[in-house]
């Protein structure tokens, strides 16, 4: 068995967008995420708590698509290591010297076992602390860069994949059957990658952590007095799942985008799983909402090494929103208990 890298966390993901101007409105006017460095093709973006050079990179190009999702490692030799798990696997793997990803060290970037262009780094340029320039906040006010949530074919498959390397099981939505979804984690919260059954690979969201249920419900209003108000896809609403307050927004390419907070520490090593139920309607939202159809059946194709988008694979599996509890309708209200007859009088 060959030595997965010792990865730390999720930190930065690509996005492949057909308008920069556009998408620069978006995410830097609207959301407010702190520009690091611009030029004619490119943005790399962080949020206010970050301390790496980014968290988000976006490229011009012909065709909205992800490309590589980052993860950091915790020291260069695992880099070595990175290449010679993928190696071991078949994948398809390269080396990119320091400063090809703008602001960080040699990468190491692979065709995952799941169709994912996924980058591993050890070192970084750190840019000027931003924590405490309250004056600089706009928009969402996001911290940093949380997690990937990814749809594949085979559930069972991407967990097992992911344990490999070394993930921590967090949640899942399941039956006696079926694995419908996993939430697992490397640094100590709910995830740094989820995974839902669906077309793939594809990716379904990106989540940005925020401090406080004011900045989502402020980026609403934000959005709202701007008349931009179609950007909202889902929420606000309550998570049962990881119990994030949170709200779904889609970029003007159709990328989809997480703002949340409020979700719980796992790094004790003995951490349970908590294990949902498909039946329950509150997996997906715990205050009951319906979830918007589009939410479980739109997300980004994903591009190879080469740089051509890679096709789609239909789900190999039972899909979660055909069992149980399908989260399109809202369930029904509780019985109200009759009223217990007045007391008589004294």
């Amino acid at each position: 068995m060959v030595t997965p890298p010792d990865i730390v966390r999720a930190a930065y993901a690509s996005l492949v967008v057909t308008s920069l101007s556009a998408a620069r409105h978006f995410w830097v006017d609207l959301l407010g995420f702190v520009v690091t460095y611009e030029d004619a093709r490119s943005l790399y973006l962080r949020g206010y708590d970050e301390l790496t050079h980014h968290n988000l990179i976006l490229r011009s190009g012909p065709e909205a698509a992800a490309g590589a999702l980052g993860f950091r490692v915790r020291s260069g030799d695992d880099l070595a290591r990175a290449s010679a798990f993928y190696q071991a696997l078949g994948c398809r793997t390269e080396r990119l010297p320091a400063g090809t990803v703008r602001g960080t060290g040699e990468v190491v970037r692979v065709e995952d076992p799941l169709g994912f262009l996924i980058d591993f780094f050890a070192s970084s340029a750190h840019p000027q602390r931003l924590q405490q320039r309250y004056d600089l906040r706009r928009g969402a006010e996001v911290a940093r860069l949380d997690h990937f949530n990814i749809c594949v074919p085979d559930v069972p498959a991407a967990y097992s994949y992911y344990s490999s390397l070394g993930f921590g099981l967090s949640e899942t939505i399941e039956d006696g059957q079926t694995l419908y979804a996993a939430w697992m984690y490397r640094k100590q919260t709910v995830h740094d990658v989820a995974f839902t059954g669906g077309a793939g690979p594809r990716l379904h969201h990106l989540g940005f952590f925020a401090h406080e249920p004011h900045s989502v419900l402020r980026m609403c209003d934000i959005l709202g007095s701007l008349s931009r108000q179609s950007c909202i896809e889902r929420g606000p609403g309550r998570h049962g799942v990881s119990n994030a307050f949170y709200v779904y927004l889609r970029d003007p390419d159709g990328h989809r985008v997480e703002i949340y907070t409020s979700d719980y520490y796992t790094g004790d090593p003995d951490h349970p799983a908590l294990r949902w139920s498909v039946h329950d309607p509150r997996r997906r939202d715990f205050w009951g909402n319906a979830v918007i159809p589009s939410w479980y059946t739109q997300a980004s194709v994903v591009l190879d090494l080469d740089g051509a988008v890679r096709p789609v694979t239909d789900i190999a599996q039972t899909a979660e929103v055909t069992v149980g509890a399908d989260g399109f309708t809202a369930p029904p209200p509780a019985p109200v208990p009759p009223s217990a007859p007045p007391a008589p009088p004294r």
